[in-house]
């Protein structure tokens, strides 16, 4: 293999690859959802598997817990939410590396939809990336801990920790935002990603607070489920 041939593949592999991806894969499940009779419209949202209590409990897909992070509710539900992942997922896979990154964001992700399952509305059908959004952005927020002498990293880190503050106080006036899927995001990035710390960095991250961190995650997880199938399972 020759020097420009390696080049190329540096500059590829360099790319954020698994946002594209990432990407790829929500648009074309919105487009699907669309052309299957919107994606506003609840049965639709339920078919392609949406955070839903009672499929949950009474039919036993657990892969709810997965798919919503993928799903969204409208248009500008979907606009922004894409917006959001092309720039600060760009920065975080930057930072931690492709398969850090996508277990960031799948794990964020499944912790806010358990969260959701658990403290949210009883009878609301929920969806979209922005529970592992807010993961990726606890993933940013965490650096802060581990790189306090950093002056560029700690602006960042009050820039998005500003915005965290102010955009959980807006969920809390708003009856259509799944609150508790943000806040489970939120915890489960900054958990994950102090777990996993960042690659050539590792260092820099206590290895006693990345074993507790993903001890707390697990037993974080493990507990909200147990409600969770406890409160609604009482309902049943």
């Amino acid at each position: 293999m020759n020097y420009q041939t390696q080049m190329k593949i540096k500059r590829i592999l360099n790319q954020p690859l698994i946002t594209y991806i990432l990407l790829a894969i929500t648009t074309v499940v919105f487009l699907g959802m669309e052309l299957s009779g919107g994606s506003t419209t609840n049965q639709v949202l339920v078919d392609w598997g949406a955070m839903s209590r009672a499929e949950i409990l009474f039919r036993q897909e657990y892969w709810r817990f997965f798919t919503p992070m993928f799903l969204h509710i409208g248009w500008l539900h979907f606009a922004v939410n894409m917006v959001t992942l092309y720039y600060i997922g760009s920065q975080v896979e930057g930072i931690y590396g492709h398969w850090r990154y996508l277990v960031i964001y799948l794990l964020s992700g499944i912790a806010g939809n358990i969260l959701s399952f658990t403290f949210g509305s009883q009878y609301s059908i929920s969806a979209g990336a922005s529970t592992s959004l807010f993961g990726l952005f606890g993933a940013f927020v965490i650096l802060g801990r581990h790189f306090k002498n950093n002056p560029a990293i700690s602006f960042m880190v009050q820039r998005y920790a500003t915005f965290i503050g102010i955009n959980l106080i807006f969920n809390l006036f708003s009856s259509q935002v799944d609150i508790m899927g943000h806040i489970g995001g939120l915890i489960g990035g900054l958990l994950v990603a102090s777990t996993l710390a960042v690659p050539d960095r590792s260092e820099e991250f206590n290895i006693h607070e990345r074993i507790i961190s993903g001890i707390v995650f697990v037993f974080l997880l493990g507990v909200c489920l147990a409600l969770g199938f406890k409160k609604y399972g009482l309902l049943v």
